[in-house]
């Protein structure tokens, strides 16, 4: 895309008044990372758009990518070299007086796999965007993906990597699209006006919630997907009845069972629970 420095320098300085109410000298480097990145978001957010709406309207079969794993590194800098910005940014920033090295360095890596499976769904999907091929990933937002590691008394020690305690910059929420899951329950067979009807009763229930990233093709204005579900509970936060019963572990145990769905990558699966749980992902 076409960009003039001195419109960037404008849109980054804008951004980060109404986003943060602060003027340049106040912000923090990582609001000023998130100003960058979000401007990015609107550079892109019409390709996306236009990418999506040419599929539809030629009718183009489209490839969606399953895997458990998706390990994408950080996007910065990837986004600003794919849509031809990253000298404009660079040298906007410069004048500035900020290093765009120091903003980039701000970014989470985001904890959505842990090996070479990972990276390879990664790269099939930077790969299609890049032939302006019609093709979108499709896995599980986890919240502990990755984990971080320590030695301790000279052991190695790992510890959780919470990468969405301040939010991700490039994902969109899309709860319009949620759908609902059921676990378990019965399933009662009944005969209506010559036909057979499945009814499914005493289920758990668990909504799954679509967040959606951007995958930017090179200097091509292709847009594709990596569509992430989230496991959130269906019903109520809590059960209301039993807590005022004072059956307080009861009230909140659903929510910890969905939420745990969508928790970690490859649960711990020696026992039973750790078998059901990778069973539900």
């Amino acid at each position: 895309m076409l960009l003039n420095k001195e419109q960037f320098k404008e849109d980054f300085i804008t951004k980060l008044k109404t986003i943060y109410g602060k003027v340049l000298e106040e912000a923090s480097n990582n609001e000023r990372y998130m100003a960058l990145g979000l401007i990015i978001r609107d550079y892109i957010s019409a390709n996306w758009q236009k990418t999506g709406k040419q599929y539809w309207e030629k009718n183009e079969k489209q490839v969606y990518y399953f895997s458990m794993e998706f390990l994408l590194g950080k996007l910065l800098d990837m986004n600003l070299i794919n849509i031809g910005v990253k000298d404009v940014c660079r040298e906007g920033l410069a004048e500035l007086g900020i290093d765009l090295a120091d903003l980039e360095s701000e970014e989470p890596d985001p904890g959505l796999g842990n090996g070479g499976l990972g990276r390879l769904a990664a790269c099939f999907l930077e790969s299609m965007a890049a032939m302006h091929l019609p093709g979108h990933g499709c896995g599980i937002r986890y919240r502990y993906g990755l984990f971080e590691q320590k030695i301790v008394n000279h052991h190695q020690v790992e510890l959780p990597d919470n990468w969405l305690k301040d939010g991700y910059l490039w994902e969109y929420r899309r709860p319009d699209k949620a759908v609902e899951v059921r676990f378990g329950g019965t399933i009662t067979q009944i005969e209506q006006s010559n036909r057979l009807l499945f009814i499914h009763e005493n289920y758990e229930p668990v909504l799954a919630v679509p967040y959606d990233i951007p995958m930017t093709g090179y200097h091509n204005n292709t847009v594709n997907t990596l569509r992430l579900w989230s496991a959130e509970p269906a019903l109520m936060d809590f059960d209301l009845s039993s807590f005022n019963r004072g059956d307080y572990v009861k009230a909140v145990e659903y929510r910890h069972d969905v939420e745990r769905i969508s928790k970690i990558l490859y649960p711990d699966d020696t026992h039973y629970e750790g078998r059901l749980l990778r069973l539900k992902q």
